[in-house]
């Protein structure tokens, strides 16, 4: 298929939350091979909702088969829909018959999905299934659909955007149960709409959580609130377990839209829960996971880029699939409090501001990188990169990046963006657009005190042959000449092959993280043949820790040089 052909894509959305998450960074694919395009979903209310504010599509419209979409007349009228929006081509992550016939009746020329559920005849580019047997994991499974029309390398982990306004306004419900700013929320999830044979024990959730809010009171001297969150119909099962916590619980279950739930996962420290579609929302937002996993096979849903989350027990029936246990429901009751315990405390281990729960480091970081300079890229590395952002409404930035860009700011170094943005010269928006985007970076940031020292673009096209567009070093050269830049106390952060190469370039250390188009198979590929980053991060909150790290040794060795010449 040419590049060029599509103008009007649909994209129908698999049913699950848990899956439609998983099916993301797929999304984000389909819409870096075809940046000029039109992208519509086509998904069940919950998913709809799910990417309401997805800055890689273009709308979302709701797929309403107990409403107005029931039966053969309701394809009928949605079909009909459909073909007013004249899409030129159907991608169907969803692996039903029905999604490949609604798109043949909407008229919709090119339809492409894997061969699935005897649907061969009403696909234009059947897929053929890859083979279950060798465990491809789901994020994988939709990445993989995608490379018949060109995408390539692997899949990156999945990301959702909660917006400030609905941040804002979960902190306000739960201000009014007395949940404060700054007290830490740990969250709980122990229900699953899939079946009884998801969910751990209620009691054991209650007392993980009890232990895990002591622990972390003590260590912080913080007031420490257990959130339970679940589906309508889980109402019952959440005060249960708040009457089993003897310390301050909110139950939430039955009582969130999907927008409200994402927004309230994204303001857990922690989320202890089964393997749901809350699961892989709050891995998506940056949260740390902990997932009790019992019938399912946790090889192919974890919560990607969250692997040792998984707690679970090898019992020979598992993994069964099956909704309800027919037997003792071993998997699952033979997985004491202690196992999970650990696994949150090792989850936790990786964020610095659980003091308690860090990782060691006596390093005193106040004004250790004073003098050093931190490029930054943007699409991929500050915030998720659906293609071409052209307003601020796009733009969101990835979970965790204020916080670790406020760390580097607190050690005394100076930020700078140097961002390719060719989508000027094709058109696609304006210098002033730009502008407006680059406002809202610098409000997201103001929230966390960070103040960047510049941003530099290059807005030519790639064909220009300019001396700006990464990985030519002129927007580092002009760094250099108007702040005073020192390159051998400088270190670079970037997603993409082409900041690494201009790292080299210009004789700095580069930090590649697998947020953005590289994953860390990639990454790997990359080490081998081409510039090799000085270290690959998983987010920017683990660049931020290395190059802390990396900073203090240099430190540490330049007074020691300095003791042994006096």
């Amino acid at each position: 298929m040419r590049r060029d052909l599509p103008r009007n894509i649909l994209v129908r959305a698999p049913n699950w939350i848990g899956d439609a998450v998983m099916c993301e960074p797929a999304i984000r694919g389909l819409r870096s091979l075809f940046p000029e395009a039109e992208i519509t979903m086509l998904a069940k209310r919950a998913v709809a909702e799910l990417f309401s504010a997805a800055p890689e599509l273009s709308r979302v419209v709701v797929y309403d088969d107990k409403g107005p979409h029931a039966g053969l007349s309701g394809k009928w009228s949605l079909a009909g829909t459909l073909r007013r929006h004249d899409f030129d081509l159907a991608v169907l992550f969803q692996n039903a018959f029905e999604a490949a016939f609604l798109a043949w009746l909407a008229g919709i020329p090119q339809r492409y999905g894997y061969a699935t559920d005897g649907r061969v005849f009403f696909l234009t580019t059947p897929v053929a299934v890859p083979s279950r047997s060798r465990g491809v994991h789901q994020v994988e499974y939709y990445w993989n659909l995608l490379k018949p029309l060109g995408l390539s390398g692997g899949a990156s982990s999945p990301t959702l955007c909660v917006t400030v306004d609905e941040s804002r306004q979960v902190d306000v419900r739960l201000a009014g149960a007395e949940v404060g700013l700054s007290d830490i929320v740990i969250g709980i999830n122990p229900g699953s709409t899939y079946g009884s044979a998801k969910r751990w024990l209620p009691e054991r959730f209650a007392e993980v959580a009890q232990r895990l809010a002591e622990r972390i009171g003590q260590d912080e001297n913080a007031q420490v609130v257990v959130v339970i969150l679940g589906a309508q119909g889980e109402e019952s099962l959440g005060r249960d377990i708040a009457a089993r916590i003897n310390g301050r619980s909110v139950v939430l279950s039955g009582a969130t839209t999907i927008r409200e739930l994402m927004a309230v996962v994204k303001r857990c420290r922690l989320l202890i829960t089964n393997d749901t579609g809350p699961m892989h929302i709050a891995a998506a937002c940056g949260v740390p996971v902990v997932a009790v996993f019992g019938p399912t096979d946790s090889h192919t849903t974890a919560p990607y880029g969250q692997e040792r989350s998984i707690v679970r027990e090898a019992v020979d029936c598992a993994p069964c699939f099956l909704r309800e246990c027919p037997i003792d429901h071993r998997c699952m009751t033979r997985i004491p409090v202690d196992r999970v315990y650990e696994a949150a405390v090792q989850q936790l281990s990786g964020l610095s501001r659980v003091s308690g729960l860090s990782r060691p480091d006596n390093t005193d970081q106040t004004n250790i990188l004073s003098g050093y300079t931190i490029f930054l890229d943007r699409d991929g590395t500050l915030n998720p990169d659906p293609g071409y952002i052209k307003s601020p409404d796009q733009f969101e930035l990835f979970s965790g990046v204020s916080e670790a860009l406020a760390r580097l700011k607190r050690a005394g170094a100076r930020l700078i963006v140097v961002t390719n943005q060719s989508g000027i010269a094709r058109g696609l928006l304006s210098r002033k657009d730009l502008d407006a985007v680059h406002m809202k970076l610098k409000r997201l940031l103001d929230g966390a005190g960070v103040t960047l020292d510049a941003i530099y673009f290059c807005p030519h096209h790639p064909d220009d042959g300019c001396e700006c567009r990464k990985p030519n070093r002129g927007m580092i050269d002009q760094a250099v000449r108007e702040c005073g830049v020192t390159l051998d106390h400088s270190y670079l952060i970037g997603d993409h092959s082409r900041d690494i190469e201009l790292a080299k370039r210009v004789g700095v250390r580069s930090i590649l993280v697998t947020t953005g188009v590289v994953s860390p198979q990639d990454a790997e590929r990359l080490k081998a043949s081409g510039p090799a980053p000085a270290w690959v991060a998983s987010s920017l909150a683990d660049a931020a820790d290395w190059l802390l790290s990396d900073a203090s040794r240099a430190s540490v060795q330049i007074r020691g040089r300095q003791v042994a010449h006096t």
